[in-house]
């Protein structure tokens, strides 16, 4: 586990050599690419919430909304509740 931790820490070092090692300008446009398309992929995601979420927002969809008194009849055995139930156990009774 030692040896992952510092073979990680290496390759980290390495990375952060190679950035410093860049020029100014570069690591610029680099910072510039990575926010750029931050940008683009927040406007993306959030443009298709506002759709999806728009789209069906004049009428209620009533086919999803379901009673459950009718729904009564799919178990018929009641699971009850667990501390009503009393559990001896014969090695802990008094003879």
């Amino acid at each position: 586990m030692e040896n992952l931790r510092t073979n990680i820490d290496q390759w980290l070092i390495q990375i952060d050599a190679r950035w410093r090692a860049l020029p100014l300008k570069k690591q610029y446009k680099y910072i510039l690419y990575c926010f750029i398309s931050y940008l683009i992929l927040t406007v993306v995601v959030t443009l298709s919430v506002w759709f999806e979420t728009g789209k069906n927002s004049s009428k209620l969809d009533e086919d999803r909304i379901e009673n459950a008194l009718i729904k009564k009849n799919e178990s018929t055995t009641s699971l009850g509740d667990s501390l009503l139930l009393i559990i001896k156990n014969r090695r802990h009774e008094r003879k």
